[in-house]
């Protein structure tokens, strides 16, 4: 016996042996293999079809991203114009307050400066009255120091009154 070619009973009974064992495994076991190859299969071309299909959904939401990023920006400007022209407002709004309100004060203050004037005006024409009267008084004295000059004085005043009361 060699140990290189074997003899024919061995290579028969081996023949028989791998015939049974190919056809157990072509009854039983070939078919469970290709089941699971052809699940196998199917699963790669469901896995496949999947990411193609969500593939095409990011793409549609990167589409659909750069809308809603878009009308971010332009509400986003529209904000910022509203923003501006608000602040316009506001600031011209309180340009004509603070106007009215100077004008406001500037007349307050004319009209107090006037008042002043006319109070300063009256306390002078009072002053220059007293003074007047303190030189008529003096002037009065002087001139009628004397009897005759009173007498003649008080007769003149009599005289006018009595005119004035004709009239």
């Amino acid at each position: 016996m060699s140990l290189v070619t074997p003899e024919f009973g061995l290579l028969f009974w081996m023949v028989v042996i791998f015939g049974i064992v190919f056809f157990l495994l072509a009854k039983f076991g070939f078919p469970i293999i290709t089941d699971m190859l052809d699940e196998r299969s199917a699963r790669i071309a469901k896995s496949l079809k999947d990411a193609d299909e969500i593939e095409a959904r990011m793409a549609s939401w990167k589409v659909e991203q750069a809308q809603l990023l878009e009308a971010a920006r332009k509400q986003q400007s529209e904000i910022l114009r509203k923003a501006a022209e608000t602040r316009e407002q506001i600031i011209a709004e309180a340009r004509d307050r603070a106007r009215e309100e100077a004008d406001r004060l500037l007349k307050d203050a004319k009209t107090q400066i006037e008042a002043e004037k006319e109070s300063a005006l009256r306390d002078v024409r009072k002053e220059i009255a007293l003074l007047s009267v303190e030189v008529a008084e003096k002037v009065l004295r002087h001139e009628l120091a004397g009897e005759d000059s009173q007498r003649a004085l008080l007769e003149q005043l009599v005289e006018e009154s009595h005119q004035a009361r004709l009239n």
